[in-house]
């Protein structure tokens, strides 16, 4: 989720500076549900899915991660196995952060580990977010939340129907749905693979 607004602009590309970033096709997973997180990730450009995938094959969307954000964090930082995969949604400019890495950033620069902690406490309430609405909300809060939360500074939001519906646990036949009645009220307006929100201030009186 977009949990970086208050953030400073470009706080994360000092982990950028001294390592040349890795090209990713789009398609190519970065890491795996279950294995050793012996690094996380600066996305330098492109975009970054990160998901989960139960035994029967079924999976969620956890995260879309526009440029200029990290992921798979939080797996490196407890030493637990990763929780979710992460996979190239577009063309990818990633840059690998592994321990020698951060302990010269943060011994350079100890506002950034300041804010690594406050960025790492902001995934955890965001998370329980995501349980909450989960449990309890309706499908068009959802579908408007994760619209919100993820638009960028264009207005737009980056997806399929089949992301939203894996991210907010409805079909996708009812995500059409609501955004259906969005477009007709003039709020959203859905294109190939994007939805652009006309009327955000409406969604917002949803929530």
């Amino acid at each position: 989720m977009n949990h970086e607004l208050d953030f400073p602009a470009g706080i994360w590309e000092a982990f950028a500076r001294s390592r040349p970033p890795v090209r990713c096709s789009p398609g190519y997973l970065i890491y795996l549900q279950d294995t050793e997180a012996t690094c996380f990730y600066f996305l330098k450009s492109g975009k970054v899915k990160s998901f989960i995938q139960s035994e029967d094959g079924a999976e969620r969307v956890l995260n879309l991660y526009a440029a200029g954000s990290l992921f798979g964090e939080a797996s490196f930082f407890d030493g637990l196995p990763r929780v979710s995969s992460a996979v190239a949604v577009v063309p990818c400019e990633i840059v690998p952060i592994d321990r020698e890495l951060v302990s010269q950033e943060f011994a350079k620069k100890p506002e950034l580990a300041l804010a690594m902690v406050k960025y790492l406490a902001r995934t955890v309430r965001l998370l329980s977010g995501q349980v909450d609405q989960m449990a309890f909300r309706p499908a068009r809060w959802r579908v408007a939340n994760y619209l919100l939360t993820l638009t960028g500074r264009d207005g737009a939001v980056s997806c399929t129907q089949e992301d939203i519906a894996a991210a907010v646990s409805v079909s996708r036949v009812t995500v059409s749905r609501v955004l259906g009645e969005f477009a007709r009220r003039g709020w959203v307006e859905p294109g190939y693979r994007t939805v652009s929100l006309l009327a955000p201030e409406k969604l917002k009186e949803i929530m």
